[in-house]
C-alpha cells in the first residue's frame, strides 16, 4: 500500500516555486549567481568564514576529509548508530573508521568511548549531532586539542541547532550539512561544507569541480577532483528554505510536542526528551524507542497496512554485511557498542514533517498503539 501519511515531505510554496522558475528564466544553470549568494547567506547564518555548496552532504564529508588531509593508514573514529555515508565517506578517502559508543540520552558519541577508541594512528572525529540533537562538542574538542588531531562535525540532521549558545557547525575544523528532501531545509540534493580559512575554501570549490583553478580554462584541471557542484535550481531553493529557517524549526517543534503529549498513554514507548541541558535540538526526526519485547518489524507491517510509513533509525553500521566483511579486526570492537545495539534494535522513527495535522499524528499514535497490542 502507499503511505497515506509519509516519513518525511518537504515544504515548498510559492516562494520557492518563484525562485527556481527564476533561474530557469536566465542561461546560466550551474556556477552562477544564485550559488554564490547561497553561500554567503549560509556562512552569514552561522557567522563563519565561508561556505561551499556541494552536490550532497555525502560529498561533504569526503570533501572535509580530503582538506584535513585524511588519508590511507589513518584512523577516524566515527558513531556506528548514525547513516552510513559517514563510514562510507572515511573508506573513500582511504581511512578506516574505528567505531565508539554513544550515550544513551543523546545517541550521540560518548566523549569517555571516544577518547578509549584513539590510537596513534587516529587522525580525526567525526561528531554526528543525531536527530538534530548537538554532540558534546566541548568534550570532543577538548580530546581533538589534547590528541592534535581534527574534528569535523556532521550536521547533516542539525541545521540551527545549537550547543551553549552556538550554531552547531561553529565548533569543528569544518562542518558538512545536507539538505535532502527529508532535511529541515532543502535543495532537492544537496550540501554544504563551513570552513574556518580561504585557502580551505579554494581548495574545496577546486575539488568540487574536478579540480580546476579558479578563473582557469574549462579543460584545465590542477589536480584530481570530483563532480560535486550545486546547481543553480538547487541554491535559489535553498535560498528561499535558509529564510524560513526560523518558521520551519518552530514549526518542527510543535510536531514533537504534539508527539510527546499523544504517546504519554502507551507505556512500551520511550519518547525522545524534549529538552536537554544547554542545547537547542533541531527536529529532524521524531524517533521513538519500543519496548524490548515489541517486535519491531511486525509493528512497522502493521502500520504500513494502514498507510503509515515508519523508519528504523539506525542500524547500526558495523553489522550490517558489507562492513562485516571489510573491516576485520575493526568490527572486534562491536562488543563494546553495547548502547548502539541495544537503541538500533529499538528505534522507529514517525511520520515527521512540517505540516503533519494534528489529526494525522492522532492516526500514527493510534495505528502504533494498535500495532504494539495487537495479538
Amino acid at each position: 500500500m502507499i503511505a497515506q501519511i509519509p516519513l518525511s515531505a518537504p515544504d515548498i510554496g510559492q516562494a520557492e516555486i518563484d525562485a527556481v522558475m527564476a533561474v530557469l528564466h536566465r542561461s546560466q544553470l550551474s556556477l552562477g549567481p544564485e550559488l554564490k549568494v547561497f553561500e554567503e547567506e549560509f556562512a552569514g547564518f552561522h557567522n563563519a568564514p565561508d561556505a561551499v555548496a556541494v552536490s550532497s552532504g555525502t560529498a561533504g564529508l569526503h570533501l572535509a576529509l580530503l582538506i584535513e588531509n585524511v588519508g590511507p593508514g589513518d584512523e577516524v573514529v566515527v558513531p556506528s548508530f548514525t547513516f552510513v555515508a559517514v563510514a562510507n565517506a572515511v573508506m573513500q578517502v582511504g581511512a578506516t573508521p574505528v567505531f565508539a559508543d554513544v550515550d544513551p540520552i543523546t545517541l550521540n558519541l560518548d566523549p569517555l568511548k571516544v577518547e578509549a577508541a584513539i590510537t596513534p594512528h587516529t587522525r580525526a572525529i567525526i561528531a554526528v549531532h543525531t536527530f538534530g540533537v548537538p554532540a558534546q562538542m566541548t568534550q570532543l574538542a577538548a580530546i581533538c586539542t589534547r590528541f592534535g588531531i581534527c574534528l569535523i562535525e556532521d550536521a547533516c540532521e542539525a541545521v540551527g541547532a545549537e550547543f551553549d549558545g552556538k550554531l552547531v557547525g561553529t565548533f569543528g575544523d569544518a562542518a558538512v550539512f545536507g539538505f535532502y528532501p527529508n532535511k529541515q531545509i532543502t535543495t532537492g540534493e544537496g550540501g554544504a561544507v563551513l570552513v574556518r580559512t580561504a585557502d580551505q575554501g579554494a581548495r574545496l570549490r577546486s575539488l568540487r569541480n574536478q579540480g580546476r583553478a579558479p578563473g582557469g580554462d574549462w579543460l584545465d584541471h590542477r589536480d584530481f577532483g570530483y563532480n560535486y557542484r550545486l546547481p543553480e535550481i538547487s541554491c535559489a531553493l535553498g535560498r528561499v528554505q535558509l529564510r524560513r529557517l526560523p518558521e520551519i524549526l518552530t514549526m518542527r517543534k510543535a510536531v514533537a510536542e504534539r508527539y510527546d503529549r499523544m504517546l504519554r498513554a502507551i507505556t512500551e514507548v520511550e519518547r525522545p526528551q524534549l529538552e536537554l541541558a544547554g542545547v537547542s535540538i533541531s527536529w529532524f526526526v521524531y524517533v521513538v524507542r519500543l519496548s524490548a519485547d515489541v517486535d519491531r518489524e511486525r509493528v512497522q507491517a502493521r502500520m504500513a497496512h494502514k498507510g503509515i510509513a515508519t523508519g528504523r533509525y539506525f542500524p547500526p553500521i558495523h553489522l550490517q554485511p558489507a562492513w562485516h566483511a571489510r573491516l576485520g579486526e575493526h568490527v572486534s570492537k562491536a562488543a563494546q557498542l553495547s548502547v548502539t545495539e541495544s537503541v538500533g534494535r529499538r528505534t522507529l522513527a514517525l511520520p515527521f514533517f512540517n505540516r503533519i495535522t494534528s489529526e494525522q499524528q492522532e492516526q500514527v499514535v493510534l495505528a502504533l498503539a494498535d500495532a504494539i497490542t495487537a495479538d
